[in-house]
């Protein structure tokens, strides 16, 4: 199998996919250079990750370089994110069906102006609802997905 449970060699990598397609998906939608390119760093991402916490809860798309990573914690899916050279290739698909056999996820939260990703999620059988949260330190919305 191409998915397999991260391990703290695999932080910079993640690290690397999460900088490098939140600036791209994320920048327009927030407008934040400081985060953008100040406090959003490899490095400090890969720390941040590297806490067994989080660690214990990301599996990655192997297949002899890491594609792309989720991240659930009991029924939710909280990050999916695939590297943006290798988007549309079915990684985030093959992590989906994943998350949802070994975990059995019901939900997630996306931003509500990443249509993008909100398209991706209702192509593999979730569905937007009417609820809404605030992204913490943000005037942006989050809206749940539940499949």
């Amino acid at each position: 199998m191409k998915i397999r449970k991260a391990t703290a060699q695999d932080l910079s990598r993640i690290a690397e996919i999460l900088v490098f397609v939140k600036r791209i998906k994320f920048r327009p939608i927030f407008k934040n250079d400081a985060y953008s390119f100040g406090e959003l760093q490899v490095l400090s991402v890969a720390k941040e990750y590297g806490d067994p916490v989080i660690l214990n809860h990301i599996w990655v798309y192997d297949d002899g370089i890491v594609k792309g990573m989720i991240r659930v914690e009991e029924e939710e899916i909280r990050e999916l994110y695939v590297d943006y050279f290798f988007q549309n290739q079915r990684i985030g698909a093959e992590l989906i069906k994943f998350a949802k056999n070994r975990f059995s996820v019901r939900f997630l939260w996306a931003i509500e102006k990443n249509i993008d990703a909100i398209r991706f999620y209702e192509r593999h059988g979730f569905y937007k609802t009417d609820i809404r949260k605030l992204e913490e330190g943000t005037t942006e919305y989050l809206v749940k997905l539940v499949c």
